[in-house]
């Protein structure tokens, strides 16, 4: 247990209070709305179909041939055109046991270029809660053949019996060097993030895990009190978001109660805080009769930008170690938008309104490219949508929604005029 009480002060307190001396100057965000292109079909929860995360293969031969790929729980991936239509889908892995659970893919992301049998070939790679596993795709003549290796075993478990106690694999992104290919995978209910290396096996792709990072699970406050979040008895403050800045090697970490930090790819270094969450050091009690938390008053200790959860990173590259830091703040349902460089300023926030498109709460996952594609000039951004549910539905539904680049550059009110992606 106390491995897990990791102080703040570790990584220094003058960093927190830096942090949120920053929050306070952070500039007034944009009441502007912008509206999306275009949406997937509905996903209904009554047939346990959940939108979570979407990843953007950009086909460099065929543009148009581009294609969305999403987790959708134990719906498995659904996997979509340009124009959100559904091209393939696929199930998740069936339940092992009686009493076990089966597959639920939580978070996709890309790997390019990776050596596999003699080929070089594109992977879809996701993380599977339901088996504490990756789930490995490789993506060719625009559809997804699973390649994982079945014998590579489980992330962070040791037995199925852990496994049905849902500390598993959570959040996941990739990232690529020199010596490889990697995916850091974080931990439902816990406060771990897992590097592991993908390792080819013939025709099919497993994993070797190098090493483990821990964020905090309790914080020294500005004011010398100790602070954790509130949540059931035995979770902790878990990461989900996350991505890698391909030319720095800098992963960004969205703990969802706490908020982002920032680590070498590696997992190596000290953590750092980029910002934290209204919420932070808001104290709270679990109330065991209501099954919920009671707050008290907010001290004012953490930003004024992002409202819990933070959810869904995502990178818009503007050039080579400059662009934008997109998260989703999901209390508030808008976009948090900071620089990549000046030491992640905060530049602004959008919501996504309603047009043709309704509009978009709760979002989840992001992924966003800069890459001119037909009908989205200067990139493409996709959101997930966890209120799609049409107004006296009795029913709840999510979907993704896409959005052109230049609209978000150009009607979020957000000084990014200058970002217009490749042609």
């Amino acid at each position: 247990m106390l491995s897990r009480l990791i102080s703040l002060t570790a990584f220094g307190t003058a960093a927190l209070l830096a942090c949120a001396a920053s929050a306070q100057a952070h500039p007034h965000r944009s009441d502007d709305e912008l509206t999306a292109e275009l949406e997937t079909p509905a996903l209904w929860a009554d047939d346990d179909a959940d939108a979570d995360d979407p990843a953007i293969w950009v086909d460099q031969d065929d543009p148009e041939d581009s294609l969305v790929i999403t987790t959708a729980k134990e719906a498995g991936l659904y996997v979509y055109d340009l124009e959100g239509e559904e091209v393939q889908h696929i199930a998740p892995k069936p339940a092992p046991g009686e009493d076990d659970a089966p597959g639920r893919y939580n978070n996709v992301d890309l790997v390019r270029g990776f050596q596999l049998d003699g080929e070089r070939v594109d992977l879809a790679v996701a993380s599977d809660r339901g088996m504490d596993d990756l789930g490995i795709f490789v993506i060719e003549d625009g559809e997804l053949e699973e390649v994982t290796d079945p014998d590579t075993g489980w992330i962070f478990s040791e037995s199925q019996a852990e496994i049905n106690d849902e500390h598993t694999a959570y959040g996941l992104t990739t990232w690529q060097d020199s010596t490889g290919a990697y995916a850091l995978v974080s931990r439902n209910s816990e406060t771990e993030v897992a590097l592991l290396k993908l390792v080819a096996n013939g025709d099919t792709v497993g994993w070797e895990k190098i090493r483990t990072l821990a964020l905090p699970a309790e914080f020294t406050m500005p004011d010398g009190s100790t602070w954790t979040t509130c949540d059931d008895p035995g979770e902790y403050a878990q990461v989900e978001g996350m991505v890698v800045d391909k030319a720095t090697g800098t992963a960004y970490l969205g703990q969802e109660l706490v908020g982002i930090w920032k680590i070498s790819a590696d997992l190596t270094g000290e953590p750092e805080l980029v910002d934290t969450a209204v919420e932070f050091g808001l104290p709270g009690a679990y109330n065991a009769e209501t099954d919920e938390c009671e707050y008290g008053e907010n001290p004012g200790f953490g930003g004024d930008v992002l409202r819990t959860d933070i959810e869904g990173l995502t990178i818009y590259y503007t050039g080579r170690g400059k662009g934008y830091l997109l998260a989703s703040s999901q209390g508030d349902d808008t976009f948090a938008v900071y620089s990549l460089t000046d030491g992640n300023r905060y530049l602004g926030s959008f919501a996504i309104g309603d047009g043709d498109v309704d509009s978009t709460q709760h979002s989840d996952g992001a992924d966003v490219v800069n890459v001119s594609l037909p009908g989205f000039d200067g990139g493409l951004l996709v959101v997930q949508d966890g209120d799609n549910t049409p107004e006296g539905s009795d029913e709840s539904s999510t979907n993704f929604k896409y959005l052109e680049w230049e609209d978000v550059a150009e009607d979020s009110g957000l000084d990014l005029a200058q970002a217009r992606g490749r042609r």
